[in-house]
């Protein structure tokens, strides 16, 4: 089922303890569409038909990575396309938008997930386990 536009940036917005909405916008956007570059197949398709359809085009139109980025370097990255960001806000604000993406995702979806990707993402969506 998908969630709706202002109930995920709201969860965001608390999540990351971002004063406006815009920043939680900002940050979603960037952080799927760098995730959108690493799933494939169905679990991508999967994802986006949970997210609100304006962030669902955002996982399915993705930046292009060359490579799967480990965790660390998947923060870099967020860093460099937030304006301001260092990688300490960047990893703020992947797990802001992660832990609500897993809570959207579910267990089942999100070991899927977390099999497209390398290893140590759990943390970033939040999970000190995998799910």
């Amino acid at each position: 089922m998908r969630v709706n536009w202002d109930a995920f940036l709201a969860a965001v917005q608390e999540r990351g303890e971002y004063p406006t909405m815009e920043e939680a916008e900002r940050s979603s956007r960037v952080v799927l569409a760098l995730l959108g570059a690493h799933l494939v197949g169905e679990v991508r398709n999967e994802l986006a038909a949970r997210l609100p359809e304006t962030l669902a085009l955002v996982l399915l139109n993705p930046l292009q990575a060359h490579e799967p980025l480990v965790p660390e370097r998947f923060v870099r990255a967020t860093a460099v396309w937030i304006e301001g960001a260092t990688e300490q806000t960047a990893a703020w604000d992947v797990s802001a938008v992660l832990s609500v993406v897993a809570d959207i995702a579910g267990d089942d979806l999100l070991n899927q997930i977390l099999l497209q990707l390398p290893a140590g993402y759990n943390l970033l969506f939040g999970r000190p386990q995998p799910a």
